[in-house]
């Protein structure tokens, strides 16, 4: 693989680690929010689940911290990025639905 290739597998790699944690905020979320119909439906006392829905709720802050640590590292490698001289990098290109810029990330490296 040659540097730029390297730099895309790198690249990808950050960009899928960064909206699979989206994702995954995303359904948490979408667990409590199942949690609270669920009592709801069933008439139930908003005690019931208490404990079970706050446990969710930590998880969720969990994640939200795991974001935070996913933009840093972003912030960091591009900043490695530019140190290193490697200059603009990105091969970047508009999805289909304009929601903006994407890297392509086709190569990826694997640590053996």
């Amino acid at each position: 693989m040659d540097k730029t290739q390297v730099i895309a597998s790198v690249a990808g790699d950050l960009n899928a680690t960064e909206k699979a944690v989206d994702a995954a905020i995303a359904q948490a979320t979408t667990l409590v929010q199942s949690m609270i119909g669920a009592r709801t439906a069933l008439n139930l006392s908003p005690v019931v689940g208490a404990e079970s829905q706050a446990k969710a709720l930590e998880a969720i802050a969990a994640l939200g911290v795991a974001r935070q640590a996913m933009v840093a590292c972003h912030e960091e490698l591009a900043k490695d990025h530019r140190r290193l001289g490697y200059g603009v990098f990105a091969s970047v290109h508009e999805g289909k639905t304009g929601d903006g810029p994407k890297t392509t990330g086709e190569h990826r490296l694997r640590a053996v």
